[in-house]
């Protein structure tokens, strides 16, 4: 099986930019999101995206323009009943995408591949909600999608072989590095990740530096692009605590403790970037 078509459940940061390289790869793409508002919002960026790299030369108008041709904006998820992958990128919530993995199951055809891009939750669990379990999959791409290369391609415990061969070829088909990692908590990338940014906020806690020393320390001194505060705060400090948990809870591990200053960043709605206040001001 190759896949042909797409249905990107969710518009937001992560849902377009999928829509986008799987338009940019020659797929067939609907999108939709909770409202249409939001679809259309989530299109929109999508436009806006690939105009830019028109006025970089990186792309030509012609091919802007046939990108953007092969991306449908759906009303509802019935929409799905006719492509070949559905990769929801909603919430990050198990009950959310419980939700809409309950729904993808009225709806899909038999052989439909069921794809999560979540970063975190039990990819297992969610298979258990569908009549086809052995088609769900993980593809955990990363932010930006257009840019970066890496996708963590997760099998569920019932995930069959077919399934990973046809989506770790179609990684490849979009430009991406797919590598296969085992369904446990946070995976790979995060499991790394949050605990290293869950220490950097340890030592803003304990007084060991300011987030800009921290922040100097890990680019300079460990040749970071961007320290780990900086980027927590582009991640989303709710979405940081959210792994911390997911991973605190699923190994029983006290090394998985949220900070406290991440805890209480959340609660005051001090969430980075997308609020204007985190560790920066933005």
């Amino acid at each position: 099986m190759s896949v042909q078509s797409v249905f990107v459940v969710g518009a937001g940061t992560m849902g377009h930019g999928i829509a986008q390289v799987c338009a940019a790869a020659g797929l067939s793409v609907k999108i939709a999101d909770r409202t249409k508002d939001l679809t259309d919002k989530g299109v929109a960026r999508i436009a806006k995206g690939v105009e830019r790299l028109v006025q970089k030369d990186k792309m030509t108008a012609a091919d802007k323009d046939a990108l953007l041709g092969r991306i449908t904006p759906a009303p509802d998820l019935s929409g799905v009943a006719d492509v070949d992958l559905v990769i929801e990128a909603v919430f990050e919530d198990l009950d959310v995408k419980t939700a809409v993995f309950a729904e993808l199951g009225k709806y899909a055809k038999p052989e439909t591949i069921l794809a999560t891009n979540t970063s975190s939750l039990s990819i297992t669990k969610l298979a258990t909600t569908v009549d086809r379990p052995e088609r769900v999959i993980g593809m955990h791409f990363f932010n930006p999608v257009p840019v970066m290369k890496l996708i963590e391609v997760i099998r569920a415990l019932q995930t069959d072989d077919a399934t990973y061969q046809v989506i770790h070829d179609l990684s490849i088909q979009l430009g991406k590095s797919p590598v296969e990692i085992k369904d446990s908590p946070g995976f790979a990338a995060n499991r790394v990740l949050m605990m290293l940014i869950n220490e950097a906020i340890f030592c803003v806690y304990e007084n060991i530096g300011t987030p800009e020393a921290i922040d100097t320390v890990m680019k300079l001194g460990m040749n970071h692009p961007m320290g780990p505060l900086a980027l927590a705060d582009l991640v989303g400090l709710d979405v940081c605590l959210a792994v911390m948990q997911r991973l605190y809870s699923g190994f029983s591990d006290s090394k998985f403790r949220p900070c406290p200053l991440l805890i209480s960043m959340v609660e005051a709605g001090r969430l980075g970037r997308k609020t204007g206040r985190g560790f920066y001001e933005y």
